[in-house]
């Protein structure tokens, strides 16, 4: 089964159940490999429909102070794009869900465009997730993703323009990913009064689903945004309870459970 394939069961699947996905985010690395394999599972047994591993880097742009520091613990600790690579086969084989890689392109870059896409095909990788990679730059990547049958996810802005949102969407494959807020990521206590209006103009647009994430930090928000999209992305509250101090089984049963809290507030 191909990336793509196993993406759009997924979502054809939460479809059929009457709501959105649940979309959980660790960063790789964090605090060890081994504690973030952990980490991801405890989000699979918790009810998480569709996993994002970061990789870390030294510039994470999009990312506010919660994942940075995620990605700070994980490049001390030695922490590269071969092992999430690696991370993400181990993660593989241990469940079904889609794993989507989440970073920046300037990690890809160096590591190869081909090399990377094809050693993430053979880890059972399904996406992509490049912030920093506008649909204008993407020819490379997203000829190699293609070629593996693994998505490339775009993201789009509050702030986009028409013309983006158009170019976005000719070049989705898999989903996309609507940033809720401008800004980084981080959990807020609000979001946007506006966001339920941006979100039904870029599903009428997109031919493939429309996730949304950044800012989402609370089962209520998770309840509230999974009738609006095809899937709900929480990040830093998830890297938030792995960040507290705490053995490895009680950072994933904080995680198992917050996970499945998200989960029965979206139905």
């Amino acid at each position: 089964m191909t990336g793509l394939e196993r993406i759009r069961r997924t979502f054809e699947a939460c479809r059929g159940e009457g709501r959105a996905a649940l979309v959980t985010y660790v960063m790789g690395g964090d605090p060890d490999l081994a504690t973030s394999k952990a980490m991801a599972l405890a989000c699979v047994e918790g009810g998480a429909d569709l996993l994002e591993i970061g990789i870390p880097f030294s510039d994470p742009i999009a990312d506010g102070p919660t994942v940075q520091q995620a990605a700070e613990r994980a490049l001390a600790a030695g922490t590269t794009a071969g092992d999430v690579l690696r991370l993400a086969a181990q993660v593989r084989r241990a469940c079904e869900v889609p794993i989507a890689l989440m970073g920046y392109v300037n990690p890809v870059l160096a590591y190869g465009e081909e090399r990377f896409v094809a050693e993430a095909a053979r880890a059972g990788v399904d996406a992509l997730i490049l912030p920093d990679l506008p649909p204008e730059e993407a020819e490379g990547i997203a000829a190699a993703a293609a070629a593996h049958g693994m998505a490339l996810v775009f993201l789009l802005a509050p702030t986009s323009t028409g013309a983006r949102r158009r170019a976005a969407c000719a070049a989705a494959t898999g989903f996309l990913y609507f940033v809720s807020v401008t800004g980084v990521t981080g959990a807020r206590r609000e979001l946007p009064a506006d966001l339920p209006a941006l979100l039904s103009a870029v599903r009428a647009e997109s031919p493939v689903p429309v996730v949304v994430g950044f800012g989402v930090s609370s089962p209520r928000q998770a309840r509230e945004l999974a009738g609006l999209a095809d899937g709900v992305v929480v990040g830093s509250a998830v890297v938030s309870r792995i960040g507290r101090a705490g053995t490895r089984g009680a950072r994933a049963a904080r995680v198992r459970s917050f996970a499945a809290s998200l989960r029965r507030a979206m139905g």
